[in-house]
């Protein structure tokens, strides 16, 4: 963990400060929730708030970029052939126990008409979109009356039991709250 702000080394410095802005992002949503102080993730990275400010003007743009590469690798496993919904279902439940503040965005953005922030959306959309995909491929794990928005709500509820668990607790948390939801999303 750096704390100490780089030399500036002006414009050459962008790409490397983005990518330990994220890196540091990522850890600090991990250990104190996606309402975390900025002023952490920028002393973490190692580099001044107007720095982080420069590459993400909220903490919303953050947690976009902190998350994308999780977005990438259920996007890359739902492409795969033979992907069921369960085996997406599984990813996100292990990305769950890393991941849940921005889950818990997601799911705090499903279905709300007002307040919604467009870029969190979209993100859900993606989400959305990859569970369509293969939702006639369930392996057993929804009903016949589930619906998508009952499967995204899903994904926001565990998330949110995840995010207050504590860090040795996730897995386990993770595990038996998707058994739970399961349960009534089968019915």
């Amino acid at each position: 963990m750096t704390d100490a702000p780089k030399t500036n080394r002006g414009p050459l410095a962008g790409p490397e400060n983005r990518a330990a802005l994220i890196a540091a992002g990522r850890a600090v949503f991990d250990e104190q929730g996606v309402n975390a102080p900025l002023s952490a993730v920028a002393r973490r990275a190692g580099v001044g708030q107007g720095s982080l400010y420069r590459h993400f003007p909220d903490r919303t743009a953050l947690a976009l970029a902190v998350f994308e590469e999780n977005m990438a690798q259920i996007e890359h496993l739902a492409a795969a052939p033979g992907t069921t919904l369960r085996d997406l279902c599984d990813l996100v439940t292990h990305q769950t126990e890393g991941t849940a503040a921005f889950l818990a965005l997601v799911g705090a953005n499903s279905g709300s008409d007002t307040g919604s922030d467009e870029r969190m959306l979209i993100f859900e959309s993606r989400l959305r979109d990859i569970f369509a995909t293969r939702w006639d491929a369930r392996d057993g794990l929804l009903g016949p009356s589930a619906t998508l928005d009952d499967l995204v709500l899903a994904v926001g509820m565990v998330a949110g039991i995840v995010m207050q668990s504590p860090r040795s607790q996730r897995h386990h948390t993770a595990a038996a709250a998707w058994e739970l939801v399961q349960r009534g999303l089968r019915s």
